[in-house]
């Protein structure tokens, strides 16, 4: 494929709430939905962080309607308060792109006391898609765009010890919640008519691999990663293009899995690609689906 943002439909009329939006991947999703006329809704932590987002995207396309709301994934309380002004700001909603995410940090948990990979990557947006379901289903053609990551590939879903209080390994967890994604988005698929439609950014440079480093406070990591991510890994824009295939392309379909097409789906065009088997397990899916409805206290089908 030879896809580039250039192909992206004219989006005006559209509204797009999309998660962790204030860096990396999510912050160039967001811009390029912005420049193609699409109201875009930033959902991040941090006011200070998510407002210089916001600013440079008004700056680079002044006709660009985007906007912060505050949103922590890691405190169902913030999800629903969310959740609620985006329904109180605009008629309905196109698209929601659950986006953010932490990678292989130290053990912490949630406001709710989940371990914080899981709870954030999973979790938080499961609660999200229940809550903004009703709003998705008042626009003409809604979607729900999952951001996974190859390292589903590597996940288990640890059912007898889903929070790892038992043992904490940070990269099986981050594993885990990837795998938790595309179980999420194809169970999704398969229970409603909403088009749920997933995808992986390849290797991408953004501030997702040093967040060990930078919370454990190591030098020698922070450096490592930054001379991985220099040599190694492509910009965060062409990463977060399978994100804005996902999101925009009329021809993409319910159950559809985008990532890079270049060697490994490392780096390249978004294509159509496949998941690991795991991932399409639906016995495991529905077993997840319903899990996640008695931790989260939401069901997105409800």
């Amino acid at each position: 494929m030879s896809w580039t943002p250039e192909d992206v439909p004219d989006l005006s009329g559209k509204t797009f709430v999309i998660t962790g939006a204030n860096s990396g991947i999510g912050f160039q999703a967001a811009r390029l939905l912005a420049r193609s006329g699409g109201a875009v809704i930033l959902g991040c932590r941090s006011a200070e962080r998510a407002m210089p987002a916001v600013t440079l995207i008004a700056n680079e396309f002044p006709n660009a309607d985007v906007s912060f709301l505050a949103l922590d994934l890691a405190d169902l309380g913030s999800v629903a308060r969310f959740a609620e002004t985006v329904k109180q700001r605009c008629a309905h909603l196109d698209v929601l792109i659950n986006n953010a995410g932490v990678m292989a940090i130290p053990r912490a948990e949630t406001a709710q006391g989940f371990e914080m990979q899981l709870g954030t990557n999973h979790l938080g947006h499961f609660a999200l898609t229940a809550h903004l379901i009703p709003h998705l289903r008042a626009a003409p053609e809604p979607r729900v765009v999952h951001v996974s990551s190859h390292a589903h590939r590597d996940g288990v879903i640890q059912f007898d010890d889903l929070q790892s209080t038992t043992h904490y390994n940070r990269w099986k967890a981050y594993c885990q919640s990837k795998l938790a994604n595309l179980l999420f988005h194809y169970e999704l698929s398969r229970r409603s008519d909403l088009l749920s439609a997933a995808c992986h950014p390849g290797y991408a440079a953004t501030n997702l691999q040093s967040s060990h480093a930078r919370m454990t406070g190591s030098v020698a990591g922070r450096a490592f990663w930054s001379v991985v991510n220099r040599w190694v890994a492509q910009d965060s824009e062409p990463g977060s293009h399978p994100t804005v295939y996902a999101a925009t392309m009329p021809e993409v379909q319910g159950g559809d899995y985008y990532g890079p097409g270049g060697l490994f789906e490392m780096w390249g065009p978004p294509k159509k690609v496949s998941p690991a088997t795991c991932a399409l397990d639906a016995t495991l899916a529905s077993r997840l689906w319903d899990t996640s409805v008695a931790l989260t206290g939401v069901d997105p089908l409800a």
